[in-house]
């Protein structure tokens, strides 16, 4: 059985800053030197990045100009109360605008999947939103933390399961991540591609098991784990936020294993790559998506719709996927259409869906 998508909710914070802002502000509070503020010049415009938005204010000043090599910025507990604050708010914007496209009232929801990388607290978003939407209190939830980027396809796996389960479930799936929590001081490679890319964002979409004719239809889920690439991207908690290791070796992966797994997935499920006619791919970056698209044989118009919710948004982890979906949508994407998203593992994500039309 395929669960319909509803509805799509799509939120970001007002605070919004342009990548040369981006820029200086990382050249300020990391203190780093003239040869080292030239090669964050270079990456930070090679990035693919136009403009990101911010839980931050300019203003406020939360990540100071460090003092010296050893001062690594706000500590974890910092930037987790920031978390706390904020991610349940920006969270309640993108559910309740899903809610509103799928025409469909907080009270008839009879699940709740979220997603989020950036930030731990308990009682969570979940129970917040519960709260703030006015979800029933006997309402089935699921958090999947840590997962990174992918981590939409992953819940959107639940919600599927939860509809083949019960056809008459109502699912309401949040994703929200706040990444400019945690920029990092110094010149880490890793960590600086990271500051370059990561941006905050929040979206959700509505699933039920009852077909709308204007509505997507999430088929199939598939995933694997690249062979030994566990350290290419890795995300975890450090004492002054968490930490990525983002290896240059990403897109050469993807590139080398991408098409040998989803060929054949795809075929089980009667399609070949030639019979996709929209893509929605995460943009780790531009390499990747440029990696993507040679591993497959695909023409690079494919990956305009990543292009360019990354240039507007900036990487904005698991939240990201359902921005290009809806872009693709609003484009007026039909027929099939496959979701790629890559985490730490390095895992590959995918998501087979029919586009109304």
């Amino acid at each position: 059985m395929t669960a319909a998508i509803a509805g799509i909710g799509l939120a970001t914070p007002p605070n919004r800053i342009a990548q040369a802002g981006a820029l200086r502000a990382a050249v300020q509070s990391s203190g780093l030197g003239a040869g080292a503020a030239r090669t964050l010049e270079a990456l930070y415009r090679r990035a693919g990045v136009e403009c990101r938005a911010t839980v931050l204010t300019p203003a406020e000043g939360f990540f100071p100009t460090a003092l010296g090599p050893d001062d690594l910025g706000p500590g974890t507990r910092t930037r987790m109360e920031r978390y706390e604050l904020h991610a349940a708010a920006l969270a309640r914007g993108a559910c309740r605008s899903a809610l509103d496209a799928a025409s469909i009232r907080p009270g008839a929801v009879t699940h709740l999947v979220t997603a989020s990388c950036t930030g731990f607290h308990a009682p969570g978003v979940d129970l917040e939103l519960m709260g703030a939407l006015g979800l029933p209190a006997g309402i089935a939830r699921t958090h999947i933390g840590f997962m990174g980027c992918h981590a939409a396809v992953n819940a959107l796996r639940v919600a599927h399961a939860y509809v083949r389960a019960d056809p008459a479930a109502v699912v309401l799936v949040g994703t929200v991540e706040l990444c400019s929590l945690h920029f990092h001081y110094g010149a880490e490679p890793g960590a600086v591609v990271a500051n370059a890319l990561f941006a905050d964002g929040s979206a959700a979409a509505v699933l039920t098991g009852l077909g709308r004719a204007s509505a997507p239809l999430l088929r199939a889920t598939g995933s694997v784990v690249i062979p030994d690439s566990a350290d290419a991207m890795t995300w975890s908690v450090g004492d002054h936020g968490f930490v990525m290791t983002l290896s240059a070796a990403v897109p050469g992966l993807v590139q080398t294993h991408l098409r040998g797994w989803l060929e054949p997935w795809l075929s089980r499920h009667g399609l070949g790559i030639d019979s996709v006619t929209a893509w929605a791919i995460h943009p780790g970056g531009p390499r990747v998506l440029s990696a993507v698209a040679e591993s497959l044989g695909l023409p690079g118009r494919v990956t305009a719709a990543s292009r360019a919710v990354l240039a507007e948004h900036g990487n904005m982890s698991s939240a990201t996927l359902l921005f290009i979906l809806s872009r693709l949508l609003r484009e007026g994407a039909r027929g099939p259409c496959v979701a790629l998203a890559f985490g730490p593992g390095l895992a590959v994500e995918a998501a087979l869906l029919d586009l109304p039309g």
